[in-house]
């Protein structure tokens, strides 16, 4: 029976022959990576043994071995970015596994096109993620406060005879809630568009709740980029100064990076 490939990332040919393959250790932590050539695509693999890592084993221990998905886990992103530091890479996502080589060469060669346009998109070029968080009590203090929209519902309520006041305040605090919603997007769609102008591409992914970043706030925008390597000082030194700008409003950015090319690389 034929090994399992297990396939971490694809590289441009003519750079694994300037750059030689670091000795890295596989999924299985014995055997090390080693590529196989696919025309002028090169493959970054290891083997897996076919029985201890059939599809049907791998989605057991994932579903039930949450200490051996957060090791795999690990050791794949660290080969990737490893690999990232030296090569021009297409990574792959956690458990890409081909049944035998002959397999993967069909895959490659029948999406050759769309990955050398890919190679040339990401050359030179690192990813860099920004997560925005807001302190919505901070906003909303300032928002209240000089709103044109809420200052003339303000007057508006001010006319009213105390009855009616009590239910149009029920409608100001709603009216409120949705200003601040709309500063919230203003402010970071802005911010994302003048970084978009800095990166190659830029695109906006799904923000996190705060259960899930284990945060009081929950975050705002969610922006990756992917950013020439010689205006990265310039890209984080804009992010910078957008956090100075806002700080005393309640927000907070945070940019992480530079990550494998995950968002802007894809290999059907």
């Amino acid at each position: 029976m034929d090994r399992l490939i297990y396939l971490y990332g694809l590289i441009p040919r003519k750079e694994e022959g300037q750059q030689p393959l670091p000795p890295l250790k596989g999924f299985d932590g014995t055997d090390n990576l080693y590529t196989i050539p696919i025309g002028d695509i090169t493959a970054v693999v290891c083997q897996l043994d076919p029985e201890k890592y059939s599809e049907e084993s791998i989605k057991e221990r994932v579903n039930d071995d949450m200490e051996w998905l957060q090791e795999k886990a690990f050791h794949h992103h660290e080969t990737v970015m490893a690999l990232s530091k030296i090569f021009t890479v297409i990574p792959l996502k956690f458990c890409t596994l081909y049944k035998n080589p002959d397999s993967l060469k069909r895959a490659v060669q029948s999406n050759r096109s769309n990955m050398l346009y890919t190679f040339d998109l990401i050359a030179g070029h690192e990813e860099w993620n920004l997560k925005m968080y807001c302190n919505d009590q901070l906003l909303k203090k300032q928002v209240s406060g000089s709103n044109p929209v809420i200052e003339a519902k303000r007057e508006e309520i001010s006319q009213l005879s105390k009855g009616k006041q009590f239910f149009e305040k029920k409608k100001l605090d709603k009216l409120i809630e949705s200003q601040l919603e709309e500063e919230k997007n203003k402010i970071s769609e802005n911010i994302h568009l003048h970084l978009k102008e800095l990166a190659r591409k830029g695109d906006v992914k799904k923000a996190w709740s705060a259960a899930a970043t284990a945060r009081k706030e929950d975050m705002a925008w969610n922006g990756v980029y992917l950013v020439e390597k010689s205006k990265v000082e310039r890209f984080l030194e804009q992010i910078q100064q957008y956090e100075k700008e806002l700080r005393e409003n309640g927000w907070q950015l945070e940019a992480s990076g530079p990550w494998p090319a995950y968002h802007f690389s894809s290999f059907s």
